[in-house]
């Protein structure tokens, strides 16, 4: 019931916020939900509603948060779908803050799993992928050799053809695996951090003919 309506969201969704992203992060949180003993019935309809709001974030070119604009929007849909006001808060706050920015912070154990499930999909070879799928959306080239220098400011290079898939990692990703909050998060971007350096270093030894 409640991912067919999240679904009506992700019509026309770029590749790399498309409801399979949902998907992932639904089958991550409730892996970690059930090693953090949190709600999993919370955590499973936080996750399908996370990002109901991401495909207008991006179509505006980040002009709002899509975090706090998705709280809201899911308000709505789950009291259209009869579901009481405790629950609705519980899962709005999840919602509301698992992007963990303008101070909203994650406080339930749930909002914690989701925070560390969306952030996860983020990085390892599924965060490689997404990485280049969202630069190529852009329009950046594969590399720019400017990354090093662009990581010092990288909001400045959101949304446009500078934000490559290296900066990105250079900015963002390689930072993830220290944000987690949940152990059973912490453990699972060990594993994954290690991958993508090594890809990068690869990668960069590539480009300059080391290998």
């Amino acid at each position: 019931m409640v991912g067919r309506e999240a679904r009506k969201y992700f019509v026309d969704a770029s590749g790399c916020h498309d409801f399979t992203h949902v998907e992932r992060v639904r089958t991550l949180a409730k892996r970690i939900g059930r090693a953090e003993g949190a709600d999993l019935f919370v955590v499973e309809v936080a996750a399908l509603l996370h990002d109901i709001s991401r495909a207008e974030e991006m179509r505006q070119g980040g002009g709002f948060c899509h975090a706090e604009h998705g709280a809201g929007e899911a308000r709505i849909v789950l009291g259209r779908l009869g579901f009481d006001a405790d629950f609705v808060d519980r899962v709005a706050h999840c919602i509301g803050t698992h992007r963990k920015r303008k101070g909203a912070a994650p406080e339930s154990i749930e909002a914690k799993v989701l925070f560390d499930a969306d952030k996860l999909d983020s990085i390892g070879a599924i965060g490689i992928g997404r990485a280049f799928l969202f630069a190529g959306r852009v329009g950046a080239a594969l590399y720019s050799g400017k990354e090093a220098e662009h990581a010092k400011d990288p909001k400045r290079y959101e949304y446009t053809e500078d934000d490559t898939a290296v900066l990105e990692y250079e900015a963002q990703l390689k930072r993830i695996k220290d944000r987690l909050l949940t152990g059973a998060g912490r453990k699972i971007a060990r594993e994954r951090s290690a991958f993508m350096k090594a890809f990068f270093r690869q990668f960069a030894r590539e480009v300059d003919g080391r290998e």
